[in-house]
């Protein structure tokens, strides 16, 4: 893009309403408001300075960021921090004009330091309920399992959160991927899809294409978090397709963790000419360097997105979420005429 195309695609991006699918709040913890929390709890952790813990983002793969991701929540302790933690990730969101939102929590986190269910829900819960009065933006909360514990954890853990359950909307899946296939939580999903709960999975970020496929076939998921690797079969990805399966790409993580070598090699723009419904999302974006305007800009910069193809995004992000009908009927309808109205 010329530099007068740029700045369009960048006004046009920062005003375009949209949804965000997969945010982690854990990874939205910004190095000031964690040396806060930890000064306030008397927690020490091991850098000086937040330019000290800032230059330690640098990641050779996924589980050189886990390392440091599960080492910044220890500090996470009372219903405040987890309030904390929230209001200013949607303080974020509604300024990049995301009207909605759905992010993941990891409970066992917490759960494995002693810290109550009880109070990670109610801050988290508090903090969205707020921000909808203060921003106008609507969240949901998805409960994420870690894939490197066992299934019997995640029993334990979905177990614990029953009380809450009205709480959260559906289940995921996360953590290490390698070594960790879908088929090894195969019962607990079942059991969430009994309770009603909407089911996704990290697939197919550092993981083979095949863990997207039995992440549908065995998991039966409503929604694919990545999902690069379905890029590695022609049937897989005509399946997504034709299943409308909708994947919640995160392009600046992919780039910091080493999924992709630089974002001109993304899959998204290969993967809207093939008509799947991708989103762009930020992740964990105060390890990623960016959160989801970002993401938008600098994949559009790398792969010359135009207005139209973030209109697409736009309108994706909300079909992919799990929204009522007449209210992603709505926001669709409001991308369309945003996208009408819009004057670079």
């Amino acid at each position: 893009m010329e530099k007068q195309s740029e700045l369009q695609i960048l006004s046009y991006i920062n005003q375009v309403p949209k949804a965000e699918l997969h945010i982690h709040i854990e990874g939205s913890f910004e190095p000031e408001l964690m040396f806060e929390i930890a000064n306030r709890n008397g927690i020490a952790i091991p850098y000086s300075s937040v330019g000290e813990l800032r230059s330690a983002y640098k990641f050779g793969d996924l589980q050189d960021f886990l390392d440091i991701y599960y080492q910044g929540a220890s500090v996470l302790l009372k219903t405040k921090d987890f309030y904390d933690l929230t209001y200013q990730y949607l303080r974020k969101a509604a300024n990049d004009n995301i009207v909605h939102t759905e992010i993941f929590f990891d409970p066992q986190t917490h759960t494995q330091r002693d810290i109550s269910l009880e109070t990670v829900v109610s801050g988290i819960t508090s903090a969205m309920e707020d921000a909808q009065k203060d921003f106008g933006i609507s969240s949901y909360l998805i409960l994420s399992f870690l894939r490197h514990l066992s299934e019997r954890e995640a029993f334990e853990v979905l177990d614990l959160a029953l009380p809450w359950k009205d709480k959260f909307i559906g289940v995921g899946l996360d953590s290490s991927e390698r070594g960790n296939p879908p088929e090894k939580f195969a019962r607990v999903f079942e059991k969430c899809r009994q309770l009603n709960l909407k089911v996704m999975a990290h697939a197919g970020e550092e993981g083979p294409w095949e863990y997207v496929a039995d992440a549908l076939d065995v998991l039966h998921v409503n929604r694919i978090d990545h999902g690069n690797r379905s890029m590695d079969n022609l049937e897989l990805l005509e399946r997504l397709s034709r299943e409308k399966i909708p994947l919640t790409l995160c392009p600046l993580s992919n780039l910091k963790l080493k999924v992709i070598s630089k974002l001109s090699n993304h899959p998204v723009k290969m993967m809207m000419e093939k008509g799947l419904i991708v989103t762009l999302n930020s992740d964990d974006p105060a390890y990623f360097g960016g959160y989801l305007n970002k993401n938008y800009f600098e994949t559009a910069k790398a792969l010359n997105l135009n207005m139209e193809d973030i209109k697409v995004l736009a309108i994706n992000s909300f079909k992919a979420s799990f929204l009522p009908l007449d209210i992603k009927k709505y926001w669709i309808e409001q991308v369309e005429v945003f996208h009408k109205n819009f004057k670079p």
